[in-house]
């Protein structure tokens, strides 16, 4: 087949590959495996029987003997070649999150790792008796008797080999998204047991254009192996860096087992990159150039993010300057209930006074909503919310705090704001009997949430804290206090139920007004004496990434006909 030819086979086949992503790793890998499985098998069998048939003399390889008297006639520039050899077992490694480690554990030393090792020794055996057979010895080392059935495993196992650095960039998209050093994107999750198995369309169709520009704009074999074996180098040298810091802090490793560590995996790392550095004007440049362009991405995405809620944190409200307000907030109060989305699940943010400050009126109640995200499969409904009262009665101030597992966060919550008014209104109704019942023996202290241990508690000031599985709380130090038996306080007829009916109908009365979700829009940007490089990087790339990434409105599933952006800019 001409090179065209194998050219459009080559980018049908990634299409395919890249558009079965959706379906999961789960499924993927039960798809794959099989293929893979009778790969290896199949390869190492050929191996064997090569060696075998040919020349087993050729196991001396493993001696360091021989290594060391390859690289004394000249063998240290054929390494990047060599490095070759080992390209896509470290995708392996790379998969943890999306399989168990001991799978990983017995898959690589059971069965990638000896097939390897049969494999190349079986080649080298063959071309012992055949030297003219360099440039195809793969395929010329196949007995000829299984020569095509291996031949169409060997193209589908071609295929499947990139699955492993497909979820390997899926987990590493992830991490960065969880550091705040990639712009937003919409992450599914494709399995209830494995928290690592995701998949991000965006990503997924951005790596399917790399791979078929690659594909397609290489003119020969060689460049494509220069490229990817420079990757796996420079991928090698970083892991070892960040070994080497994981030994020093978190294990407290001895010196000296990290200096023997360092400088055994330098010297051999070391050995590879100066080889493989010949050939960065060889196709070795690409994955330099795409390393650097998400480099670029990622820190001033962090850079601008980082700014940005450094902002919102030093620039939110005092409790005191909303008592000084007094219950009208210094504004009329029209009907209506204003949810107000922060980032902050303490305090005032910046974003009520400045929309305060620049419109004559607020709504009747204010709610401020916190979405957080736990590392759990999903919420139960009833357990969802967290509210407390900020301020006195009169204010009808409240903050809530919704809680999403991993899974939740991709299913659309049509009903969330009738859960949110739910559990509202179920605070005010414990809230009331609670009052009604403070010097009784009813309710116990349960233990203490502080601030800090509880990111996803509200702090300022007294006030009332629930979850909605009937743990309220009041106090200035917010203490959770669960009711042990609510039907006890109702019967005991102590209960300031006029003063709770009247509340419920002014929040039903301000329901019916109108729900109106207020989200903040800072804007950063770059002061005007700064240097260009910080001008560029601020007010055009990260400007850019803030409008193609996912925008909150999205992301809490907010409907448009009842939104209003509250803008702001912040000069860094």
């Amino acid at each position: 087949m001409s090179n065209g030819v194998v050219v459009v086979v080559a980018i049908v086949i990634l299409v395919g590959l890249f558009s079965m992503q959706h379906y999961g790793t789960d499924r993927v890998g039960w798809l794959f495996a099989p293929i893979v499985l009778l790969w290896f098998l199949l390869i190492g069998g050929i191996g064997a029987f090569n060696i075998w048939k040919y020349d087993h003399t050729v196991l001396k390889a493993f001696s360091p003997v021989y290594v060391y008297r390859f690289l004394r006639r000249g063998g240290w520039s054929a390494l990047g070649g060599i490095m070759l050899s080992i390209t896509g077992t470290e995708a392996l490694f790379a998969d943890l999150s999306h399989f168990p480690v001991l799978v990983v554990q017995i898959a690589f030393t059971v069965v990638v790792f000896p097939c390897l090792l049969l494999a190349y020794s079986g080649q080298a055996a063959y071309l012992m008796k055949n030297k003219d057979h360099v440039s195809d010895a793969f395929y010329r080392s196949i007995p000829e008797d299984i020569y095509w059935p291996m031949f169409i495993i060997a193209t589908a196992a071609a295929c499947v080999a990139s699955q492993a650095t497909i979820s390997a960039t899926f987990s590493i998209i992830k991490q960065a998204l969880a550091h705040g050093c990639f712009p937003r994107v919409k992450v599914v999750h494709t399995s209830r047991q494995f928290l690592g198995q995701i998949y991000i369309p965006d990503i997924n169709w951005i790596l399917m254009i790399l791979c078929i520009s690659v594909t397609a704009g290489f003119k020969n074999q060689s460049q494509i192996g220069n490229a990817y074996g420079t990757a796996v180098v420079i991928v090698m040298l970083v892991t070892t860096f960040l070994m080497i810091l994981i030994m020093l802090l978190v294990w407290r490793c001895h010196w000296i087992l990290v200096l023997i560590f360092t400088v055994l995996s330098l010297l051999v790392e070391c050995t590879y990159l100066s080889s493989v550095l010949l050939k960065v004007d060889q196709g070795g440049w690409v994955p330099l150039v795409i390393a650097a362009a998400f480099l670029i991405i990622m820190y001033v995405w962090h850079y601008g993010t980082l700014k940005r809620y450094e902002f919102e944190m030093h620039s939110k409200v005092s409790m005191a300057w909303i008592l000084g307000l007094g219950p009208s907030l210094g504004l009329v109060r029209v009907p209506g209930i204003g949810l107000v989305y922060t980032e902050l699940a303490r305090g005032v943010p910046h974003i009520f006074s400045h929309f305060i400050t620049n419109l004559p009126a607020i709504h009747s109640v204010v709610v401020f909503v916190c979405v957080k995200y736990l590392p759990v499969y999903t919420v139960p409904q009833d357990e969802r919310f967290l509210v407390k009262r900020i301020g006195p009665k009169s204010f009808h101030m409240f903050r809530c705090v919704a809680r999403y597992g991993y899974k939740d966060l991709h299913k659309k919550d049509d009903e969330f704001e009738k859960m949110l008014f739910d559990s509202l209104f179920l605070f005010v109704r414990l809230e009331s009997m609670m009052e009604g019942c403070s010097d009784s023996d009813e309710y116990s202290l349960y233990g203490q949430q502080t601030e800090r241990s509880a990111d996803f508690l509200s702090t300022n000031n007294n006030g009332n804290t629930f979850s909605a599985n009937l743990e309220p709380s009041t106090s200035s130090n917010d203490s959770i206090v669960p009711i042990k038996s609510p039907s006890r306080i109702r019967s005991s007829g102590q209960t300031s139920s006029q003063t709770e009916v009247d509340e419920m109908e002014f929040l039903n009365s301000c329901r019916d007004a109108g729900v109106v979700h207020i989200l903040g829009n800072t804007v950063v940007r770059a002061r005007s004496d700064s240097k260009l490089v910080k001008k560029i990087a601020i007010n055009y790339i990260y400007a850019f990434l803030r409008k193609i990434c996912r925008e909150n409105s999205v992301i809490f599933n907010v409907p448009h006909e009842s939104l209003l952006n509250v803008g702001q800019v912040f000069y860094v």
